[in-house]
């Protein structure tokens, strides 16, 4: 859960933005649109999901880190680290 306003409202968005490609894919499905382009906007989507998934466990782990760790340059290597495999595996 995004924890300073900033963060939240970066979130908000990226869901906004998302709720606007579920809407046009609906669209298009409802209208019958070739596979090609629904294909398309199914995996714009996709993307738009993992990296909103990627950034709110970015958070989360940042934050966890730091509360668990008293030294707060090496929690912040480790997660750098757990960040990189965690977009890795997302993408």
């Amino acid at each position: 859960m995004p924890h300073t306003p900033a963060e939240k409202k970066r979130v908000l968005t990226r869901v906004r933005r998302i709720r606007g490609q579920l809407d046009a894919l609906e669209q298009a499905l409802e209208k019958g649109t070739d596979c090609g382009p629904v294909l398309q906007q199914v995996a714009a989507i996709r993307g738009a999901i993992n990296g909103l998934m990627a950034g709110v466990l970015e958070s989360h782990l940042r934050e966890e880190f730091v509360e668990c760790a008293g030294d707060r340059d090496a929690a912040s290597g480790s997660i750098e680290n757990v960040v990189s495999l965690v977009r890795s595996y997302l993408r």
